[in-house]
């Protein structure tokens, strides 16, 4: 587990300075493909992160509930990832 927090964490200071290298490109006036290229890396990291995250949680929190025993707690946890996959599609 604390690798995969270190490792996280690590990916989004990358991504922090890559949104600061946007913001310099805007001010700087770059090319607007330059900015949307970026842009999109940007969201192939964070996409990356999202997945780690969500199987983090799959791992430890939802694999928890089930080996619990108890269906409120299963349902619980079911049903937080259902609304959470739910308001990606929208």
């Amino acid at each position: 587990m604390k690798l995969q927090k270190e490792s996280t964490i690590k990916r989004l200071k990358r991504i922090e300075g890559q949104v600061r290298g946007i913001v310099r490109m805007i001010e700087e006036e770059r090319y607007c493909i330059e900015i949307l290229q970026q842009m999109q890396a940007i969201k192939s990291a964070f996409a990356k992160v999202e997945d780690a995250i969500l199987k983090d949680h799959s791992a430890t929190c939802v694999e928890k509930a089930i080996a619990s025993g108890n269906p409120k707690e299963q349902r619980k946890k079911f049903g937080e990832l259902v609304d959470l996959l739910s308001k990606v599609k929208s």
